[in-house]
């Protein structure tokens, strides 16, 4: 016998009050009242417990934005393009919709439009390494792509470690190491030379493990190597069949043969027009995760570019992520001395890049771009007061 229907028996079988029934069954009056003159209106049908959903919810999501979220997650799946909460969350942001990520995650769940993975590895358990500013170190690699005709051809990439920016992507019938070398110049001629590069090793980027290679007895190295050496930037490469040291480059070939997918192409010519609209929407389009959901175009132009500079150059730039104290400041280490940057309480919990050259320092916020303060550091002082 349900709850409900003992309490509403005990008044109309057996007579008790509803002060008696409260007390014997550790209930309150009021509720013994309720039910009881619930059953005089509706007989047995008060026996059950009625639904404790609310008659509105002011909250819940628009009909409307519900069948955006839809509809964006299958547009942007049927162009082969990242169609993940984050993403679909950003783009509506855009259209001036604010919803959070975990209602889009929800809706998608809800429609049946998320597929479990359990065999992710959580986000967590990621050691993540990122250069601290745009051109410190640039990351390539080339992949495999067959046309329709059956003809397999090769697309070379070169991408900004600091903020993900497609550098450049191109199709070609085979990468050699002439390809390697004029795709760098050609890129470097765009947007400036790198302090680093980092790819694996293969032989078009580094003769290091061949026989009479650089690293090898009195190996030259290939054209790539000695260019590198002549401009001053180091040339780092990944442990051999550890292809996770270059990550990003590794991950980006997973989203675009994704878009390749949907977009097939017949010749060189057509894929390269594929390529290169591609590019335009990742660069410019596409909010990025690992980049606090900005686009690379953004991230890439936000701080001053690195540029080959040897170690015992005093023009290096220092690059420090922080967030601004409740104070309204952070503090540095310059010169041996720990230093208070006083920004100003306006910005507290601000995050922040602060970029050191020699005895100046710029604070810029993350989010923004804005610059928030400039410093003169004097390392006599403790605490040091914003230029102006």
């Amino acid at each position: 016998m349900a709850k409900y229907e003992v309490l509403i028996k005990a008044v109309t079988v057996q007579k008790l009050s509803y002060g008696e029934v409260a007390r014997r069954y550790g209930v309150s009056k009021t509720l013994v009242h309720k039910l009881h003159h619930r059953w005089l209106e509706e007989g047995d049908g008060a026996f059950e417990p009625r639904s404790r959903r609310p008659h509105a919810s002011p909250n819940r999501t628009a009909p409307t934005v519900r069948e955006r979220i839809l509809a964006l997650r299958d547009q942007l799946a049927a162009a082969g393009l990242d169609n993940g909460a984050d993403t679909i969350a950003e783009l509506l942001a855009r259209e001036r919709v604010t919803v959070s990520r975990a209602t889009v995650w929800r809706i998608l769940t809800a429609a049946g439009r998320v597929s479990p993975q359990p065999q992710k590895r959580p986000r967590s358990s990621w050691r993540r390494f990122t250069a601290d500013r745009p051109n410190e170190l640039w990351q390539s690699d080339f992949t495999h792509v067959t046309l329709t005709t059956g003809q397999e051809v090769e697309v070379i990439g070169w991408l900004d470690d600091h903020s993900r920016y497609l550098l450049h992507l191109t199709a070609h019938r085979r990468v050699t190491g002439r390809t390697v070398t004029d795709t760098f110049t050609t890129t470097a001629t765009e947007h400036g030379y790198p302090a680093a590069t980092l790819t694996d090793n293969g032989m078009v980027y580094t003769t290091r493990l061949a026989r009479g290679g650089r690293g090898r007895g009195d190996g030259g190295g290939n054209g790539f190597e000695t260019l590198l050496a002549t401009l001053g930037i180091t040339q780092k490469n990944g442990k051999p069949f550890k292809p996770t040291t270059q990550g990003k480059i590794e991950r980006f070939w997973q989203t675009l043969k994704k878009h390749l997918a949907t977009r097939p192409a017949r010749s060189l010519l057509e894929l390269q027009a594929t390529l290169d609209a591609f590019r335009d929407h990742y660069n410019h389009a596409r909010p990025h995760r690992a980049i606090g959901r900005h686009t690379p175009a953004f991230a890439y132009q936000l701080i001053p570019k690195a540029t080959p500079t040897a170690p015992e150059d005093p023009g290096i730039w220092r690059v420090r992520y922080d967030t601004i104290d409740n104070d309204g400041k952070i503090t540095l280490r310059h010169t041996g001395r720990l230093l208070h940057l006083g920004i100003g309480r306006a910005h507290t919990r601000v995050e922040i890049i602060c970029l050191v050259h020699n005895d100046n320092a710029t604070i810029i916020a993350t989010a923004t771009g804005e610059i928030l303060a400039d410093f003169t550091l004097d390392p006599t002082r403790s605490y040091q007061r914003k230029n102006g």
